[in-house]
């Protein structure tokens, strides 16, 4: 690790905490102009995950940011106009499309690896086979190029998936659309314009503006806060953190060194909170350290943990008021019914909040009644339900 410079910089914890707000949307008016365009171009990324409870997570991002916005709307804006594509980044995510050349670095890694966790029987074949379908039929699911799966266990795939798969993780294909939970291939130069339809840049040029990318997403963080935000690694920061344009801060409280993204730093935010459930992927929040270095909250998504052995449930949404995390909520919907399964609150005081988010959550989603099941004590179940009433 190459150590950082001096910082000339220092902040606060409330500081650095309002500087992480702003620089993910959640301070200030928002940008409703932009959409949720301007949401993943603000991001940088926005994770995927195959579990839907008020919606799917990449639909929760932006809703958090924005309120109500419709979800059509947001399938629409993400997968239309060549706007995004789909590729690995923190995890599966939305990227904007002008970051395409900036991930071949990755593109070129998986090649030279030769293979991903699945391997082809008949590489030169299958792969040739997929493309050759693409080029004649135009964008395709996996289903529609044969099958996704191969008759056996649900998790094993068939040939045909396997070797799309492979086409996008070298980037051969591409995916800049869902339908259906489903990704939808299509070659590379329909999909991506041609402007942005190459591999160019070197390795280091990709590391240092997608370390740019997170620093400005996060306002502030230390080197793997920064790194993790695409899955970098840290000695992959520590290679071009001084080209990357981002200073080094020292932050209260923060016993490792942090940079920041300049623009951060002046002026200090100010502004509106938003008060909002958030997704347990979403960037504010998906990476456990920091939010408990910022927000002095844990949080553990708790879908893949057995059922006995959950604190908060299986998929328990933090609650966002003020500029800080003041509770949480495993949602659930029965009919026209937004039902809080389990809920908690880190003060009395979030009683209200909590009421409201629960109460923009349910309209957002087209329930009309809410109910509580359970709450962490009598009192919890009591305060949000009296201020529900008055909503």
């Amino acid at each position: 690790m190459t150590p950082a410079p001096p910082p000339t910089v220092s902040l606060s914890a409330d500081e650095a905490r309002r500087i992480a707000l702003r620089a993910q949307g959640f301070l200030g008016a928002p940008d409703r102009r932009g959409g949720v365009r301007g949401v993943l171009r603000h991001l940088g990324a926005v994770q995927l995950d195959t579990i839907s409870v008020l919606a799917r997570s990449h639909e929760l991002v932006p809703y958090a940011r924005l309120g109500a916005v419709g979800r059509s709307t947001v399938e629409a804006s993400y997968w239309s106009d060549q706007h995004a594509f789909e590729y690995w980044s923190h995890a599966a995510c939305i990227l904007p499309i002008e970051e395409w050349p900036h991930f071949a670095f990755r593109r070129r890694a998986r090649k030279a690896r030769g293979h991903r966790w699945h391997v082809l029987e008949d590489k030169d074949r299958s792969t040739k086979t997929v493309l050759d379908r693409l080029a004649a039929e135009g964008p395709l699911t996996s289903t529609e190029l044969g099958g996704a799966k191969n008759g056996g266990e649900w998790f094993e795939w068939s040939e045909t998936k396997i070797a799309v798969e492979w086409l996008l993780d070298i980037g051969e294909v591409v995916c800049t659309e869902r339908r259906g939970w489903k990704r939808v291939y299509d070659l590379p130069e329909r999909a991506v314009p041609s402007a942005l339809l190459h591999d160019e840049l070197d390795d280091r040029e990709c590391k240092r503006r997608l370390v740019a990318l997170a620093g400005r997403s996060l306002g502030v963080g230390t080197r793997s806060d920064i790194a993790d935000y695409h899955r970098l690694k840290n000695q992959d920061f520590d290679a071009v953190v001084e080209d990357a344009g981002l200073v080094p801060v020292q932050v209260e409280g923060w016993d490792k060194p942090a940079w920041a993204d300049p623009s951060a730093l002046s002026p200090l935010p100010r502004g509106r909170h938003r008060t909002t459930l958030l997704s347990p992927f979403d960037s504010l929040i998906w990476e456990r350290p920091r939010t408990e270095r910022i927000f002095g909250f844990t949080h553990r998504l708790e879908a893949y943990v057995p059922k006995p052995r959950r604190i908060h449930g299986y998929f328990a949404m933090p609650l966002l008021a003020g500029g800080h995390l003041q509770g949480r909520v495993d949602p659930a919907r029965e009919g026209t019914t937004l039902v809080a399964r389990q809920l908690s609150l880190t003060t009395p005081k979030a009683a209200r909040a909590m009421a409201e988010a629960l109460r923009e959550a349910a309209t957002w989603v087209g329930c009309d009644a809410i109910r509580i099941d359970r709450a962490s004590s009598p009192a919890e179940a009591a305060a949000v339900t009296a201020e529900l009433s008055t909503l």
